[in-house]
């Protein structure tokens, strides 16, 4: 099989497709993290 078989391919756009989404997932996640974190230490630092 050559990288210019039709087949092979479309199989290396699923599986970079299926890395860019497990990225994307982790990324979201980092980013959600982050947000979590300076909430509660936003609230932490406010007097009651």
């Amino acid at each position: 099989m050559t990288p210019s078989d039709p087949h092979q391919a479309d199989l290396i756009r699923s599986r970079q497709r299926g890395r860019a989404r497990v990225m994307a997932l982790l990324l979201g996640a980092f980013v959600i993290l982050v947000f979590a974190i300076s909430i509660a230490k936003i609230r932490a630092g406010m007097p009651h």
